[in-house]
């Protein structure tokens, strides 16, 4: 085992030397799963020997000597660390997980014993003095640099004394050593509620396609007969729109809801209660009154408090068109089975058949029109296209980390090459729930480097030779990844740490949201909406419906996200001797909080309950999911700019590209917000999404 001290790694690690492939993409020809922790331990080794010589260095601090000394410091690390993590999150094996449990608590200690070292932060504290003497005089993004920096150290702990740096050093291990924990009981327990399905009959409105990716799923996990419905990470499972056995839809939601909460392996309750606890320690000892606050302090909201008005202000209109949803799925629930009450496991599934009343349309009439492989080209491709003038080259060639992986070389529209974006579309026992984006390759031209960007989503995968037929939700979700892909692909910045999706959390869905807009835009719509067998277009009053239709189930689907987005503030708002210390209380915490919050509306359960919210206690989202809709503020203004300007046009592209897209986090991300929109951001382009403009009060002031 290779020990953190030392700095060699065997030169016949694929990680020993910087990847030769176009773009500097990982070798994963070679790359083995025993490659990752020495490496990465190396790489730990290495990183700190190289930060040592800045601290210890004799001259003078500089911006080259300090700041950039410490942007090119860690590649080892870097390089290996993101392969790793990705690896982990979409394709995790046995011998993955436990080098994940034994490096989470190490990286920990890395960053502690770098961001804890006052050395560092006396040479970064002296550089700020000299800029507000007017000494030194920086270029702006040099500057932003220089105020995260101090602002990372000062959040990090530096002005703590040596005790309470030791008791920050000993959380930070046991933190990240439970979210690596909560995260792969997760994923086993979502594995396990898979719910087999025996009878064929059951299955009725299940299409076609989709039973044949059951049986599928049934057979890869060692079942010899029968279907297997696997559970996607939400709560709404989206058999459940099509299936009409009443008895088998409440199974599927019951294994939905039931996650971790099951009183064996798979319960993550003890975790995130311990989470939650040990998360607001931490914010206490740095000051701050819980960690909802910590969270916010450094986003673009800035206050716990400014986040609770913004979600209080919503609720109550979003749970009263919820309500009134409600009343027609019960009316059409009665006619077929009169007496019964609307349940959540009928909601999604009377939603389609009133949809298909007044709107002659559902899912299952447009899934043959979306099928992933013309919606990725002629769709999510053209789009970017049109707009930027971006090209797309499947490589062969090049290698993912998974067979399933496919790796396009993007061109700008001289055809210089611009980086590579790799698409991971299907779910698969070793792949954690959800849909994201990573970064194998951070741009930066201090170091030379384009960017390598991967979208994973959780598609049931069909048999071989079948065609992948989405559904509506799963088309705006590969339009949604690759805003996040535009924003990484787009980087033009100097300094390493200030690439693509590096900005607040509160901001960086605000591109993804943005991207979502030429879903339903005509010319873009035309060319992917077309019969995968037929390759008729799409019918246009299907179209008109469509968009029309746009707000249909908005009540649901605001409630929904609010109530987690609640959820989420209520654990995170607590003092440490306020989180529960019995499981047992987890579920009655969680429907005391959307209770006091006025979301707790049965029908409509949280997006995510406590049990299974890996946003919140398995990923990057904890006292943050609030971000989703803080970003929609901006980005529905800017969706406004771009009707405003003629829409899809090169000319609006470019500009977008030019004052949001390519500058990452190298400035204040609402002066980027600002220089494109001329003013600062609006609610009521949201408001008139959601179907809210009429029913929410003005905010206090306004």
């Amino acid at each position: 085992m290779v020990r953190m001290t030392d700095t060699t790694l065997d030169p016949a690690n694929p990680f020993a030397s910087a990847s030769t492939l176009p773009y500097g993409l990982p070798d994963f020809r070679v790359i083995r799963e025993e490659h990752f922790l020495p490496a990465m331990l190396a790489g730990m080794a290495q990183h700190r020997a190289e930060v040592e010589r800045v601290a210890t260095d004799p001259e003078a601090p500089t911006v080259e000597n300090t700041l950039e000394a410490l942007e090119r410091a860690g590649r080892l690390l870097r390089v290996s660390a993101t392969a790793f993590f990705n690896q982990s999150s979409s394709d995790s094996t046995p011998g993955l997980e436990a080098a994940e449990e034994h490096v989470a608590p190490l990286l920990a200690q890395h960053h502690d014993a770098i961001y804890l070292d006052r050395r560092l932060y006396a040479r970064v504290r002296a550089l700020q003095d000299q800029v507000e003497a007017g000494e030194l005089v920086l270029d702006p993004d040099t500057a932003w640099l220089l105020h995260r920096t101090a602002v990372a150290f000062v959040r990090s702990g530096i002005e703590l004394d040596d005790a309470a740096q030791e008791r920050l050093r000993a959380l930070n291990g046991e933190i990240t050593s439970l979210e690596t924990a909560f995260g792969r009981i997760l994923l086993a327990g979502t594995n396990a509620a898979a719910v087999l399905v025996t009878d064929e009959a059951e299955l009725d409105g299940l299409p076609e396609d989709a039973r044949a990716a059951a049986a599928e799923a049934a057979r890869g996990r060692g079942h010899e007969a029968g279907w297997l419905l696997e559970l996607q990470l939400p709560t709404q499972q989206a058999p459940l729109a099509v299936l009409r056995d009443r008895g088998l839809r409440e199974r599927v939601h019951r294994a939905s809801v039931g996650r971790g909460a099951t009183r064996d392996e798979h319960d993550t309750r003890a975790t995130l209660l311990a989470l939650a606890r040990l998360r607001a320690e931490r914010a206490q000892l740095l000051g701050y009154a819980h960690h909802a606050a910590y969270v916010a302090e450094d986003a673009t909201a800035k206050t716990a408090e400014a986040v609770e008005a913004m979600l209080a202000r919503l609720a109550p209109a979003a749970v009263a068109n919820a309500r009134a949803e409600a009343a027609d799925l019960q009316a059409a629930l009665e006619r077929d089975v009169p007496g019964a009450t609307l349940e959540p496991w009928d909601w999604a599934y009377y939603a389609e058949q009133v949809r298909k009343e007044r709107r002659a349309l559902d899912d299952a009439l447009l899934r043959p029109y979306l099928e992933l492989e013309r919606v990725l080209r002629d769709g999510v491709f053209r789009a970017a296209g049109e707009l930027y003038g971006l090209r797309f080259t499947e490589r062969p060639d090049l290698v993912g980390y998974h067979p399933d992986v496919r790796v396009f070389e993007v061109l700008e529209a001289d055809g210089t090459g611009l980086g590579l974006f790799l698409g991971d579309f299907w779910t698969r026992e070793s792949k954690r729930g959800g849909a994201w984006m990573n970064n194998l390759v951070d741009q930066s031209t201090l170091l030379g480097e384009q960017p390598v960007v991967v979208n994973n989503l959780n598609i049931p995968k069909p048999p071989a030779g079948q065609p992948t037929l989405l559904t509506s939700d799963e088309v705006v979700t590969l339009f949604h990844e690759f805003g996040h892909a535009l924003h990484g692909l787009f980087s033009a910045v100097r300094w390493p740490s200030q690439s693509g999706t590096s900005v607040p959390r509160d901001f960086v869905e605000y591109p993804s949201q943005v991207n979502e807009m030429w879903i339903f835009d005509p010319a873009v719509l035309r060319e992917y909406a077309v019969h995968h067998v037929t390759g008729e277009p799409m019918p246009q009053e299907w179209v008109d419906t469509l968009l029309a239709s746009q707000q249909d189930g908005e009540g649901f689907a605001t409630t929904e996200y609010l109530a987690a987005a609640l959820l989420d503030q209520a654990w995170y708002r607590l003092a440490p001797d306020e989180v529960p210390t019995d499981v047992e209380d987890v579920v009655p915490f969680e429907q005391a909080a959307l209770e006091r919050a006025g979301v707790a509306f049965a029908p409509v359960p949280p997006r995510y309950r406590t049990t299974y919210f890996n946003h919140v206690f398995g990923g990057g989202y904890s006292a943050g999911y609030y971000s989703y809709i803080w970003s929609e503020v901006l980005d529905a203004d800017t969706v406004e700019w771009f009707r405003e300007n003629g829409g899809l046009s090169r000319a609006n592209g470019d500009r977008f590209r030019a004052a949001l897209l390519s500058r990452g986090g190298s400035c204040d991300p609402l002066e980027a917000f600002r220089d494109l929109r001329g003013r600062d951001p609006q609610i009521e382009a949201l408001l008139a999404r959601r179907g809210l403009l009429d029913a929410v009060p003005p905010a206090a002031g306004a």
